[in-house]
């Protein structure tokens, strides 16, 4: 086996992970640059030196690289997507302003209306109808489309998104519709809904289908170009990207799926999170990723994660099944400001990488969180990026002042008032994943990463009733670990309208062998995969309701039988009392879509476990320094040297374990166990 490379690109640093045939396992952390793939570069540089290759050497014998990217993120957030426009049923290309009455803020009548990815004057109604069953009531206009083409090749766009009603149930209309795009502007990129999403909910789809038109491209080049330069340097594996549903794909699926990609960089931390899990018995968790620009949170349930059809980015709605993962502006690089009335307030806009926190002298000079955890003494400023950056604790004191003198407070105080304000709105974040959709904190465990997630993580167990916080030795970069280890995934949904005693069973298996028939062709080459799984579910509702439950299908087979059929309904009474603490089981339920997922498993990525060498982490103590709490105020604790502690070693708090990647608070009350497979688990007098 020659290198397995896991690379996550984030909003302020770059993480890099190799493994070798021998598990030997490499990190680098490098600032995210504005071209990503000069910066992936930068850490696959790095990563070879480690090894003692140079970067084509080590690139030569590497056989795989995963990548978790944020460009189409970041193209949403910016709006830098390409020239879109949208082809749709005559009389209805205004659904995605009207958006099924939403609006964010329902009373705000000065609220502005989204961004508008698609102007107006660039979507396009032609003549077609097709029912509910597929009866075809008006025969698409042909003459309508090619003008409509050369309409939008006027308008020079360079994306087109095709979207007409009940398309998912004949998707003849949309298929007709590509191939005149391709005969009048063959270099249009064309997406249709009917391939992209073919369910139910005009608003859903067709929001989902332009924002797949949108960022599809520039991801498109952005993966051409990096193939390009890795194979300059003469790369000759297989590269991967990871998807939003937590598995990755080939570049040639990501290319025409953009969208599928929009949670690329926060789901291989779900996936670590998972097999880091497992190893340590702890199949119940929330995760915590707090990286430099923004904080994401998810629930694992049983080893699995919440799995959400209704995310947001940008006020667009995205329906493909992905990663429920909840995420705020709230990071290191989070700018403290005061508002109007000089209340202090934390974040969202980010310092990000450039200028970055004011310590990192790089320009930044308004006050950070990074600035206030160092001031707090969480910080070495001697010892960051595993001593690869010195901070400038003077420049952060400057940064605080612009809080600390209009509120007239010392500066300990402002930080301090810094930190609690960005955990408050970190635990609302937890709250949210958990207590607001009838779950327990408390009966998870917090598994804490990102370069600030373990510095935080102690304060907010305490306020949340957490009695468990897990910490992977590597938490710095645990998104590029949980690259290495996912698997090939393809998501597949189909709408199917039936209440419970309408079903037809040979139309459920025939949509479900479709579906799968589609994912085989799609998933690929096959080489890599050790063995498929095929993982069904329905998304069921009581009648008259507007959401669903999505309820896996319990089968050994092929085919869903009567009896898995009747023990689904029988889950989604359960399930729904379970998230919404009532029932009603004498209703009879309604099917709203199938779901299918395909999962290639690769070959596993094993990791070291070590025995225990005993309690007494003395060995590991580098000195003292003094660091704030709020009980006590500055008090000198131990500082421990993270590489240098030993599987067994019991560290009880107050104190601070420094990581190459991530510093790891200990508060009061708390203490840390390093375990057989290097992860910090940390008990919690509660």
């Amino acid at each position: 086996m020659g290198y397995r490379i896991g690379i996550d690109v984030g909003g302020t640093f770059t993480d890099c992970v190799a493994i070798d045939a021998n598990l030997r396992i490499e990190t680098a952390k490098v600032p995210t640059e504005t071209d990503e793939a000069e910066g992936i570069f930068n850490g696959i540089s790095l990563l070879g030196s480690h090894f003692g290759h140079s970067a084509d050497a080590f690139l030569s014998q590497s056989e795989i690289i995963v990548l978790g990217t944020t460009v189409v993120t970041n193209t949403m957030l910016e709006y830098s997507g390409s020239p879109t426009g949208l082809i749709t049923t005559k009389g209805f290309r205004d659904i995605i302003e009207l958006r099924r009455g939403y609006k964010e803020s329902m009373f705000d009548i000065r609220l502005e209306a989204p961004f508008q990815i698609v102007p107006r004057q660039k979507r396009i109604g032609v003549s077609e109808r097709v029912d509910y069953s597929g009866r075809v009531i008006t025969e698409l206009n042909q003459d309508e489309v090619k003008d409509a083409v050369r309409r939008l090749k006027e308008l020079r766009v360079e994306s087109i998104a095709v979207c007409f009603l009940f398309s998912f149930v004949s998707p003849k209309h949309e298929k007709r519709v590509r191939e005149i795009i391709k005969e009048i502007y063959p270099e249009a990129y064309v997406t249709l809904s009917s391939e992209l999403l073919p369910q139910i909910r005009e608003f859903e789809r067709v929001s989902t289908t332009i924002v797949n038109a949108y960022v599809t491209p520039k991801l498109s080049r952005y993966l051409e170009r990096l193939e390009a330069k890795l194979s300059r340097h003469r790369f000759s594996g297989e590269l991967f990207i990871m998807q939003s549903n937590g598995g990755m794909m080939g570049v040639d699926y990501t290319k025409t799926r953009g969208v599928e990609a929009v949670l690329s960089g926060p789901s291989g931390g779900i996936v670590a999170s998972i097999y880091r899990g497992q190893q340590s018995r702890q199949n119940n968790l929330i995760t915590v990723d707090m990286g430099g620009t923004s904080y994401d949170v998810c629930l694992i349930q049983d080893a699995k994660p919440e799995i959400g059809i209704d995310a947001w980015i940008s006020r667009y709605r995205i329906a493909i099944p992905m990663i429920d993962i909840h995420t705020i502006g709230a990071g290191g690089g989070s700018i403290a400001w005061l508002d109007q009335a000089g209340g202090l307030r934390v974040g969202p806009r980010s310092a990000g990488a450039v200028p970055g926190p004011a310590c990192y002298m790089r320009g930044g000079i308004e006050p950070t969180v990074t600035d206030a955890d160092l001031i707090l003494g969480y910080l070495n400023p001697d010892y960051f990026l595993n001593g690869k950056m010195i901070l400038d604790k003077c420049a952060a004191e400057r940064a605080i002042c612009r809080i600390a003198d209009p509120l007239k407070m010392d500066i300990v105080t402002a930080a301090h008032g810094i930190f609690k304000i960005v955990n408050n709105a970190m635990t609302n974040a937890i709250r949210y994943v958990s207590i607001s959709r009838g779950r327990d904190p408390r009966d998870y465990a917090l598994m804490a990463f990102g370069g600030a997630g373990p510095i935080h993580a102690g304060m907010q167990v305490k306020d949340l009733g957490i009695r468990t916080i897990v910490v992977p030795r590597n938490a710095g970069v645990f998104s590029a670990i949980g690259n290495l280890v996912s698997n090939l995934k393809i998501s597949k949904v189909h709408s199917y309208v039936r209440r419970k005693d309408q079903v037809d069973l040979d139309e459920v298996n025939a949509l479900f062998m479709k579906m799968m028939k589609d994912a085989e062709a799609q998933l690929g080459k096959k080489e890599k995969v050790k063995e498929i799984i095929i993982e069904r579910s329905m998304d069921v509702r009581y009648v008259g309701q507007v959401q669903e439950v999505i309820v896996p299908i319990q089968s050994r087979t092929q085919r869903v039988t009567d009896v898995n059929l009747a023990n689904t309904f029988r889950d989604f009474h359960q399930l729904h009392y379970k998230l919404y603490a009532f029932n009603r089981p004498d209703e009879p339920p309604e099917i709203v879509n199938l779901r299918l997922d395909m999962i290639g498993l690769c070959e596993e990525v094993h990791f070291r476990s070590i025995s225990f060498q005993g309690e007494n982490p003395e060995k590991a103590l580098k000195g003292k320094r003094q660091v704030y709490f709020e009980e006590t105020g500055f008090i000198e604790v131990p500082i421990y040297d993270g590489e240098k502690v030993e599987p067994g070693n019991l560290i009880g708090g107050p104190a601070i374990i420094e990581e190459p990647w991530t510093n790891i608070v200990i508060f009061p009350k708390q203490e840390a166990l390093l375990d057989q497979y290097m992860n910090y688990v940390v008990e919690v007098v509660t």
